[in-house]
Parts: C-alpha cells; structure tokens; sequence
C-alpha cells in the first residue's frame, strides 16, 4: 500500500506529474483523498504545509454528519457539491455496478460536475474528496484531468492506482459490513475496494462518442471555453 500524503487521511494524493502532451500536471495544485474524519495532529500540520486554500466534498449530509472533517484553524473555503442522488446505501441495495455508478453520475449530478470543475478553478491548491476518494472523487477528477489535456492513459492509471492507496483491514471490515447486510450482493467488492482501469476507460471513450471528448461533456453542460482553456492553464504546466 502506498502511504498517503496527509497522516490520517486515507488515499490523499497529489495528482501533480502526469504526462499531458508536451507538459505535465502541475505539482501542489490539485489533490484528491477520502474522507479527513481521522486526520491527526500531524495530518494538519501536512495539510497546513501544502497551503490548501479550497476543499470541495462530494459527499452528502449525512456523510458529513457521520464524518466531520477536521480542519481545525485551517484557513480553508469549504464547497460542497453531493454527487450522488440517493443515499450511499441504496447502491448496495440495488446492487449496482460501478459502470452503472459512474453513468448516474454523469448523467444525473452532471450540473454538479461542472461545478466541482469550476471550484477547481477557482482557488488552488485545491482538495477534491469523498468518503474514500475512490468514485466519485475518481470520477469528477478523472473529467477535469481528461479536459485539461492530460494523456488519457495517465488519467485512467490515476484513477486505478486507489486499489493500492486503499488498506487491505478497511477493505475486509467494509466488505464483512456490506455482506452482513446484502450477502447475495454481486458488485460488493468492486463497489467498496477496486478501482479498474477498464471502467474508467469505458466511461472516458462514453463521453467522448456522445459529447465529443471529455471537455465535450463539460461544455455541453455550460462551462465555456475561456474556461476550458484556463483549466489546461492551471493543471497543466
């Protein structure tokens, strides 16, 4: 497992240093992670030293009801943006694949898509994250990196590297959870453990055969291209 960038805090990562043409992704701009409910004396020391001036959370109210993020006297601009409609819980009920997760999202939160997007624009260093960072964190930074000009296949091993950020005891807890409650359930594991590039990929050439590309998917969904342009400005170097 790969050690996160902030004590306490599971699967915080810099996406700083991805091949984008030419250039790469600027280090100390953008960061993703789950949720920050046990960052620790020494998590906000980290986080105080990568000077995050904005931190969008995709989760929803009873997410940050069950999970408060510590921030302490941080001086940070808190967006939230839920992504998901309908509880957590009903994608276990209904037992739903993380292609099918993924469609939801950027078929029914794509008004909040484009919002996170914006809120990456708007001040930086800037934190995305969610309660693991793993799907819709993956999902909103995925779009964002793909539309500012990063290699696809970057974007994709981005997004995929989660399974190694993830510990191996969260994952069995969580899974013997989700199994006491749905134990016929089929997309169990990959819905709270795994991260495979093939979805990710899917999802990516999905937007592009129906909007053209990525930054397609966006500016059908009202961001402009002054916009577009600003972002490869502030992500990519």
């Amino acid at each position: 497992m790969t050690a996160s960038l902030v004590s306490g805090a599971t699967n915080f990562r810099d996406v700083g240093g991805l091949p984008a043409g030419e250039g790469r992704t600027r280090p100390g701009v953008l960061f993703r992670s789950g949720n920050l409910v046990r960052v620790d004396d020494a998590g906000i020391e980290d986080l105080r030293a990568l000077g995050i001036r904005r931190v969008i959370d995709l989760r929803d109210e009873a997410e940050l009801a069950h999970a408060p993020s510590r921030f302490d006297d941080l001086p940070v601009e808190v967006q939230h943006e839920p992504l998901f409609l309908g509880s957590v819980a009903s994608f276990f009920e209904r037992d739903v694949s993380l292609d099918e997760l993924y469609a939801a999202i950027v078929d029914d939160s794509a008004d909040r898509v484009v919002s996170v997007v914006r809120g990456i624009l708007r001040a930086q260093p800037v934190l995305v994250h969610c309660t693991v960072g793993k799907d819709r964190t993956g999902v909103t930074v995925a779009i964002a990196l793909a539309a500012a000009g990063v290699d696809r296949e970057a974007v994709v091993a981005d997004y995929a590297r989660t399974e190694e950020m993830l510990p191996a005891e969260r994952n069995a807890a969580v899974l013997a959870a989700i199994r006491a409650l749905h134990p016929e359930n089929v997309h169990a594991e990959d819905l709270a453990t795994r991260s495979p590039a093939r979805v990710m990929r899917a999802l990516l050439a999905r937007l592009d055969r129906e909007f053209g590309s990525p930054a397609g998917y966006l500016r059908a969904h009202g961001m402009t291209d002054a916009e577009l342009d600003r972002l490869g400005t502030v992500l990519v170097g």
